[in-house]
């Protein structure tokens, strides 16, 4: 399949510099050295991302009706990027063809190119799809520019650096949340409540969010945000997950 790639405009991020991110392969998965967590589920990290944010957020029945021209996805923690292939996969084959998906993800420590290969190689029903990603990732990390893939109908921003600080720089609205990052535990900067109050500034009523963590603290701040909250039986071994849709507005942060 050729890879076409075509540039949108840029974000007001002005990243030169990152700490990519340490990886060691444990059982034949990718593994954070730094935050001692796994990038997804030992148990199947494609059927959590599928139960965990595209089941989580409603996405499937949300995109069979979709009237608008496009919708927005952020993401805490862009990883390995199977979020980004999965979510792709299933919008290229539901949403109407006329749509544009736009996906913005920050990542503040990425994969180096070797490692994402890798990765996304544990999962061939994706090949179709990461073989765009793969061509893409140098230029999307360097430039810090959106790109428009597949045939225009999916726009990638991968932004490098902080999550809240690239959030607090990005002014998409947000229909769907994907939180990400490693565990509350072991990153706790993912999940403070001045990345929630970007959420929140990004969102509308309807906006929605899902996560695999189910943590008291991340479910009091997502509430104090304007966010309802409901747990959910979890993924594999994970007891219970969080999912929620914006039902206040709240002030500007």
């Amino acid at each position: 399949m050729r890879v076409k790639m075509r540039k949108i405009c840029a974000y007001s991020t002005n990243m030169t510099h990152y700490s990519p991110a340490k990886l060691e392969w444990r059982d034949g998965q990718p593994y954070a050295s730094t935050f001692q967590d796994v990038y997804f589920s030992s148990d199947n990290g494609l059927l959590e991302t599928d139960y965990v944010f595209l089941q989580g957020n409603d996405l499937p029945r949300r995109w069979q009706g979709l009237k608008a021209p496009h919708f927005t996805i952020a993401e805490t923690g862009f990883g390995t990027g199977l979020n980004f292939l999965s979510t792709v996969k299933l919008w290229l084959e539901i949403a109407p063809a006329t749509a544009i998906l736009h996906y913005i993800s920050a990542e503040k420590h990425p994969l180096n190119l070797q490692d994402l290969t890798s990765s996304l190689a544990l999962w061939p029903t994706l090949t179709e799809f990461s073989q765009h990603l793969l061509a893409s990732y140098e230029q999307l990390m360097h430039n810090h520019q959106p790109l428009a893939l597949f045939q225009n109908r999916v726009h990638l921003s991968l932004l490098i650096g902080d999550a809240t600080t690239q959030f607090r720089q990005t002014h998409h609205t947000v229909d769907a949340w994907f939180l990400d990052g490693f565990s509350p535990a072991k990153n706790p900067d993912m999940w403070k409540i001045e990345l929630f109050q970007q959420m929140a500034r990004l969102s509308t009523i309807g906006s929605t969010f899902a996560t695999f963590t189910s943590a008291g603290q991340v479910r009091r701040n997502l509430a104090a945000v304007g966010f309802s909250t409901q747990k959910r039986t979890g993924f594999g071994k994970k007891r219970e997950m969080l999912q929620g849709v914006m039902t206040s507005q709240a002030n500007d942060n």
